[in-house]
């Protein structure tokens, strides 16, 4: 039949056509992924920030809940990922010194694939969100180094950012 796959975990059948990964026969497991990133910004931001004066409202705890919602909605902003049924997803932003808003995404789930683009896109769209709330007052904010820093399960199994 036109269209099916070649063999293996591929984003491409036999026609060289992008398509979703069948993972119908892999087995499901426990996963788990953590991402990290930072939001970098003015002193004078991150004092607003923690003493609560930004007008918008709650910086962190309205990007905690744009993160939350981003990981569950993950399927329908990254085109060809799976759409699981996450069984948590726990967001923590922290200010950090004087100057940035660290942020980590701890995703879980059951299932046959793992969750490392949920946890990735959490940091993500709670980095953005932190952004949007404090642009009137500093357009120079950086979000920075989004990164995957640890998976576990599947057949892979436990895979660590080197340090």
């Amino acid at each position: 039949m036109s269209g099916e796959r070649t063999g293996g975990l591929t984003h491409f059948d036999a026609e060289g056509r992008a398509v979703m990964v069948d993972v119908s026969d892999k087995p499901d497991t426990a996963r788990l992924a953590v991402a990290r990133g930072r939001v970098a910004m003015a002193p004078a931001t991150l004092e607003t920030i923690r003493a609560g004066g930004i007008g918008k409202g709650d910086v962190l705890g309205v990007a905690r809940i744009a993160g939350i919602m981003a990981a569950k909605r993950t399927a329908e902003l990254i085109p060809l990922c799976h759409p699981l049924a996450l069984s948590s997803v726990k967001l923590d932003l922290v200010p950090s010194g004087t100057d940035a808003v660290e942020i980590e995404a701890r995703v879980k789930t059951t299932g046959p694939t793992g969750v490392e683009m949920e946890a990735l896109t959490a940091v993500s769209v709670a980095a953005l969100t932190v952004y949007d709330m404090c642009k009137a007052i500093d357009r120079g904010m950086r979000i920075e180094n989004i990164h995957l820093v640890r998976k576990e399960g599947g057949k892979s199994g436990l895979w660590e950012a080197p340090r």
